[in-house]
């Protein structure tokens, strides 16, 4: 990482809340989004993001007209602390957004174009860089989604069901329909 770098590329993180097909609107704008679930154990990529963040508010300061004693907004959170979801036990964890859409990749570095191929759960690479910000009401660090890689699949986070799924689900409910009327 260089001096003042604000880019990191994490480690092996999962995501979660991925909003990367098509934008959300916030605040009028067009954004996609990812949520980035990182290891504790991933001492490295912490530290790499600890220190871009730290880059990105020196970088910054002048935007932020920063006051030591107000509370910066930052986008690096604790999963066993804020949420009470198991999945983010263990974990730090953090949002990511851009304006354009982030390159996603296979580890094959094929472009994956597919939402079924990358969806809540699966894990991968990020690369991330940090920025200050200043709005009327909020002032701190930001995280922005550049590219992903994804390289394993994982177990689907929410609870939304997969087509595959429904699909077989809907034939069990033929056949147990079918059982009824055979005699």
């Amino acid at each position: 990482m260089d001096n003042l770098s604000t880019e990191v590329v994490t480690g092996k993180v999962r995501f979660n809340c991925v909003y990367l097909w098509e934008p959300r609107i916030i605040n009028s704008n067009p954004e996609y989004s990812v949520c980035l679930l990182i290891p504790k154990s991933d001492e490295r990529t912490l530290n790499d993001i600890r220190q871009a963040m730290k880059n990105a508010k020196e970088i910054g300061i002048s935007i932020l007209n920063y006051n030591m004693d107000l509370d910066l907004k930052m986008p690096l959170r604790d999963g066993d602390i804020e949420r009470s979801d198991e999945v983010y036990e263990g974990c730090y964890f953090m949002y990511a957004s851009s304006a354009n859409k982030p390159l996603i990749l296979d580890e094959f570095n094929n472009q994956i174009n597919n939402k079924e191929d990358f969806y809540n759960g699966c894990y991968g690479y990020a690369s991330i860089n940090f920025y200050a910000f200043n709005t009327d009401k909020n002032k701190g660090i930001a995280c922005r989604i550049n590219n992903i890689v994804k390289i394993e699949n994982g177990d689907l986070l929410d609870d939304k069901s997969t087509v595959k799924e429904d699909m077989i689900s809907i034939e069990a409910i033929k056949l147990e329909n079918l059982e009824g009327f055979m005699v």
